[in-house]
């Protein structure tokens, strides 16, 4: 009887008791019906005909436009750079232009392709002149390389072709762009430098004069005779096909070190040749030292040995100074 009354309680509690998730669970339905039948009314057969007669031919006119004006803006580029090659025009200059007129080009094409589509010119133009306006904010790194690369061009602290050293890169400049500078190093390792770090470096042109001076410092024995080496110096110097006799190359006593009497070697060769001259004096100093008996020092030191009793010393002789 209890159990009876108590189920009887159970259901009357549930019919008095309100509902809430129907009326949120019938708007979510009437929502979803909406949109089915949207989407069935304007996903018909004959609202598709409609839609392609309607903006069919614009697309394929905006498409065609965009494909084709791409391809031309390539073939005015390469005709331009042609061009400027053949009247002699500086290659860092061409290079730069390259990649301006190109992207120029392109904005043109893009901007025809959307007024094909119905939007209008103006409207488009100041839509882009507000978008440039935000991303040059949000990009003003991007834009101070731009700027970077116009005063490189113009003002052509260096060539592309000329070998440069940028704070702590060394290498052939390769290309100079908008943006960036291109460069390979001696062992051929490619670094891309933001323009605004090289206007603001210190900038050495290594090869923008046609002559170059080679600075070595050769040391020989206090035992050895100083002008016959001075002698063996200034003949390898004089035999040498690729050093220029002007300037004269020179050779002297530059200072007298701790263990060694040292020599400035200073031979004047073409900037091109700098680095196999370098190379091969320095061999050939090498063999001539060996052939002539002339030592070459390293840091050295005597040690001798004090007895007290006897009040003799026992020399030992140099040794090796520790590293």
């Amino acid at each position: 009887m209890n159990i009876m009354h108590g189920s009887m309680l159970a259901q009357t509690l549930s019919n008095d008791t309100p509902n809430t998730a129907e009326p949120e669970t019938n708007v979510v339905l009437e929502y979803l019906s909406k949109a089915a039948n949207w989407v069935t009314e304007h996903t018909s057969a004959a609202w598709l005909t409609r839609q392609v007669e309607e903006y069919g031919p614009n697309l394929l006119g905006a498409i065609a436009i965009f494909v084709i004006g791409r391809w031309g803006a390539k073939i005015i580029t390469r005709m331009i750079v042609r061009a400027s090659h053949k009247a002699r025009v500086d290659p860092t200059l061409v290079g730069f232009l390259d990649n301006l007129i190109y992207m120029l080009l392109l904005m043109a094409v893009s901007i025809s392709a959307l007024t094909k589509l119905g939007f209008e010119a103006n409207s488009l133009v100041a839509v882009l002149g507000a978008a440039a306006f935000a991303v040059g904010m949000a990009l003003q790194g991007s834009l101070g390389n731009l700027a970077a690369g116009v005063m490189l061009v113009f003002f052509k602290p260096f060539r592309v072709g000329d070998l440069v050293r940028i704070g702590d890169n060394q290498g052939t400049v390769v290309e100079i762009q908008i943006f960036n500078t291109i460069m390979l190093t001696l062992d051929n390792i490619r670094i891309i430098v933001p323009n605004s770090k090289i206007t603001d470096a210190t900038i050495e042109n290594l090869s923008a004069e046609r002559e170059r001076r080679i600075d070595l410092l050769i040391g020989c024995g206090y035992n050895d005779d100083i002008k016959a080496v001075k002698q063996t110096l200034q003949e390898i110097l004089d035999s040498h096909p690729h050093v220029l006799d002007a300037p004269s190359p020179v050779v002297a006593v530059a200072e007298l070190g701790s263990s060694s009497v040292d020599f400035a070697v200073r031979p004047w060769v073409l900037s091109a040749d700098y680095w196999d001259v370098r190379f091969d004096i320095v061999e050939k100093i090498k063999l001539a030292f060996d052939e002539n008996g002339y030592t070459i020092p390293f840091p050295s030191r005597d040690l001798f040995l004090h007895n007290p009793q006897t009040g003799e010393q026992a020399d030992f002789g140099q040794f090796p100074r520790a590293a």
